[in-house]
């Protein structure tokens, strides 16, 4: 056990703040915190993290936003591992001067393996829903975790036992080939995956537990989340949600395992955003440039809406607070006010009050109550991430004013001297 301070990195949003970008510069030599490992704590491929630093741009799915610094990746069992996409991904990275990316990747074996088959499940099941869909990015995420509740679902340990790996994937075929036909379940196909799988076992290390302990006593990790709080799984605007647990209550658990305490970073942009379906209160055509975000097939159109604090006030109650703030696209203008309160059926609201642990009823109801909710807007006078500062009652230690690494700036310590323990703030 190792009483070291480690960070999370958390979207206070519906995704696409900045954390790849946060994350590269906290492993970065000239940030000097000792980082030896950024550890994946939830999620799947369906994550898109854009770094842009020394004329490199890539956008990180399942490997660490810390790998342009050869920091490694743990890939916990709480990810939702995608082998075939992973490979791709470290070709990519691979093309872009990094050294043997898979060399880089520790993964735990009790990580639920994603599969074409999912994949196809997926996305059948949104196209079925139609003018209705919920915004999935299509990369079958939902259908693993659903899979994984009532079946023995495989994972990424069974990649080195091709028998019992067939074994499950036979049943999975099976189990979709009402919703995506009998191709699903034909034998050479199946062969195929088993042989792939065989061939990934073999070019990653495959843990069944200790790598981050080990970790940690080589020195700070950095816990990189995925997605944005307001789609947590539980306490995410329910029905446009993820299958996946966005809150660090995980990170925390993990770290109180080693030891360790946990500093949580928020991040935010100084508007909002959000892909494809469900509310955005404060929506505006702000007409600010996008390069690294656009329209998905499954997810639907990229949205803009000015700066929402009574959104991100709630995500910091569900994180059961956060200890740093760090704030991107100071470098954007067009946007000078944000939400004071939302004109509602139910009255005027400045606050949004969390429902208990997996109520999805109550997440539902404030679902529709925002989708019909109309903005009070204020000015935001001054610098926004003081602005910030102020309403979220969190410090900034970090800001981002443009899309390169150099274009990020501490502001304040990133680790505090007071560390609050692992476990202790639960939502």
């Amino acid at each position: 056990m190792f009483d070291r301070e480690h960070l999370v990195v958390v979207d206070l949003g519906f995704g696409d703040a900045g954390k790849g970008a946060t994350v590269d510069w906290l492993c970065a030599p000239e940030a000097d915190l000792g980082v030896a490992a950024v550890v994946r704590f939830n999620g799947g491929a369906q994550a898109a993290h854009n770094v842009v630093a020394d004329g490199r741009h890539h956008t990180f799915a399942q490997f660490g936003a810390g790998t342009f610094h050869s920091v490694p990746t743990l890939l916990s069992r709480h990810m939702l591992v995608e082998p075939m996409s992973l490979a791709a991904e470290s070709e990519r990275l691979a093309a872009l001067g990094v050294r043997d990316p898979l060399g880089l990747l520790t993964v735990d074996g009790r990580a639920l393996l994603t599969t074409p088959i999912h994949i196809a499940a997926n996305r059948a099941r949104e196209d079925a829903r139609g003018s209705s869909r919920h915004g999935s990015c299509g990369r079958g995420i939902g259908e693993t975790a659903w899979y994984a509740l009532a079946h023995e679902a495989p994972t990424v340990a069974d990649c080195r036992t091709p028998a019992v790996l067939r074994a499950k994937l036979d049943r999975l075929a099976a189990h979709y080939e009402a919703l995506i036909g009998p191709s699903a379940h034909h034998y050479e196909p199946i062969e195929e995956l088993v042989r792939m799988y065989r061939d990934f076992a073999r070019a990653v290390r495959i843990t069944e537990g200790g790598a981050l302990a080990r970790a940690a006593a080589r020195g700070r990790l950095v816990f990189e989340g995925a997605q944005g709080v307001l789609l947590d799984e539980w306490r995410g605007l329910h029905p446009h949600t993820t299958w996946s647990t966005v809150e660090p209550r995980n990170a925390r658990a993990m770290i109180a395992g080693i030891g360790g305490t946990a500093r949580v970073l928020g991040v935010t942009r100084t508007y909002m955003t959000r892909h494809g379906a469900g509310p955005l209160p404060t929506e505006a055509p702000l007409g600010i440039p996008e390069p690294h975000n656009g329209a998905g097939p499954y997810q639907g159109a990229f949205r803009q809406g000015h700066l929402d604090p009574i959104l991100l006030r709630y995500a910091v109650e569900v994180c059961g607070g956060i200890d740093g703030l760090v704030v991107n696209h100071l470098d954007v203008s067009g946007n000078d006010c944000a939400a004071a309160a939302y004109e509602t059926r139910a009255g005027r609201i400045t606050e949004l009050v969390p429902g208990r642990w997996r109520d999805l009823e109550h997440q539902e109801r404030l679902t529709g109550l925002l989708s019909a909710a109309t903005p009070v807007l204020e000015p935001v006078d001054g610098d926004p991430a003081d602005w910030l500062a102020r309403r979220l009652g969190a410090p900034v230690v970090l800001t981002g004013h443009g899309p390169e690494r150099r274009d990020r700036v501490p502001r304040g310590p990133v680790l505090g001297p007071a560390p609050v323990a692992a476990g202790a703030r639960t939502a």
